[in-house]
């Protein structure tokens, strides 16, 4: 009990604790017409293994990804998924997932891309629920289709950066967070430890980037750590703050919109971008300059 209040207590100190929400709240949630749980994995098979009951699934690649060009689904094909997912503008979507909702995180973050406000995870991710012995089903559900209005724009100049964009943020100094593993980051692996090879030519890091791994910022059983303890790794870590315009990367972007889901709503920091061409571009990109080591 006296965890679970500790617990309460510290998301309280978020700079936006509204966007966390426990499974005790989803557990409360899961027949609300105003909420839609979504569930993103990186195993995009485990949703088909039991899932949390109503919720719906994302595949980050076949859903969000355009299939033709390395770049997100038009505004129009994102209105037709939320429409067929029963999700209209002012539905409240609440993410969870593998990976300590890292792919959450990402699905999130594209779903704010599109200028959808009212976002939140789920504290702990899919691992959390399975550990507290929560309900799953196979079950698939299926919702009236509603109308979504046709997003005007996405808003790749707010929350995301392009390559041009994290060279200009090297080139002056200012804050890049690369989120990949230590040994991604030095330059020894060109993969994240225990995944196959990608393609990358060249192992290292962005000039002037500081290497904070994506799991710095979460406890061992998946939940984000305390605004303290956050504030400790990454403002007095690493200079960060909320007038400062920062850019985060990993491979292709979904380790930093973990960062960035961190940065943003946990910690309040207004100007954070995330570099979802990351490493796969950069690491191959002509005449894009490197560094290695620590």
């Amino acid at each position: 009990m006296w965890e679970d209040r500790r617990n309460f207590m510290n998301q309280q100190d978020y700079a936006y604790p509204e966007a966390l929400v426990s499974t005790d709240w989803v557990a409360e949630h899961l027949n609300d017409p105003s909420v839609r749980i979504i569930e993103s994995n990186e195993d995009v098979l485990l949703y088909d293994t039991g899932h949390i009951p109503g919720a719906v699934h994302i595949d980050w690649r076949a859903d969000l990804q355009d299939q033709t060009v390395r770049d997100y689904i038009s505004p129009a094909e994102f209105a037709s998924l939320c429409a067929k997912h029963g999700i209209g503008r002012d539905t409240t979507c609440v993410f969870y997932g593998d990976k300590s909702n890292w792919w959450a995180c990402y699905a999130l973050w594209v779903f704010r891309l599109f200028g959808h406000k009212n976002v939140k995870i789920m504290n702990g991710g899919r691992d959390k629920w399975v550990a507290e012995g929560r309900p799953l089903t196979r079950e698939k559900p299926s919702f009236a289709m509603v109308e979504y209005p046709l997003p005007a724009r996405r808003r790749d100049d707010e929350i995301r950066a392009f390559y041009e964009d994290a060279k200009r943020q090297s080139e002056a100094k200012l804050p890049l967070i690369d989120v990949r593993s230590p040994g991604e980051f030095r330059g020894e692996i060109t993969h994240m430890p225990e995944y196959p090879q990608e393609g990358v030519l060249r192992g290292g890091h962005i000039p002037g980037a500081r290497g904070v791994p994506w799991k710095t910022a979460v406890n061992d059983d998946g939940t984000f750590k305390s605004r303290g303890e956050l504030e400790k790794i990454y403002t007095q870590g690493c200079g960060l703050g909320a007038d400062r315009e920062i850019v985060a990367y990993c491979r292709i972007g979904e380790r930093s919109s973990h960062t960035w889901f961190v940065l943003t709503y946990l910690l309040g920091y207004e100007k954070v971008r995330n570099y979802d061409g990351s490493w796969t571009e950069w690491g191959n990109r002509v005449r894009a300059p490197i560094a290695t080591g620590e």
